[in-house]
């Protein structure tokens, strides 16, 4: 598992991204990147990095169901994500 703090980092930057998402899209259509350079660093969404929601894991992370690959081949293996059953022939 991922450390506390940098899970609550992630959940930070996702929060300063939703909140300045607005600003930075008309600031970047009137092409004034001055007031662009003045917002902070973490306004933007590249510095997001996808991470499992139960692990904090940031490696091996499966977007269609938000999990790392660890998690997902345990919760897939009791039974606990509809439509998913192991592979036999």
């Amino acid at each position: 598992m991922a450390k506390k703090c940098l899970i609550a980092r992630q959940n930070k930057r996702e929060k300063t991204v939703a909140k300045f998402a607005e600003k930075r899209a008309k600031l970047k259509a009137e092409g004034n990147y001055e007031a662009l350079d003045k917002l902070p660093k973490n306004a933007s969404p590249i510095r997001l990095h996808n991470r499992c929601l139960i692990t904090g894991r940031p490696r091996g992370y499966m977007r269609k169901f938000g999990l790392c690959r660890n998690v997902f081949r345990e919760m897939a293996s009791d039974g606990k994500i509809p439509g998913i059953t192991k592979a036999s022939w």
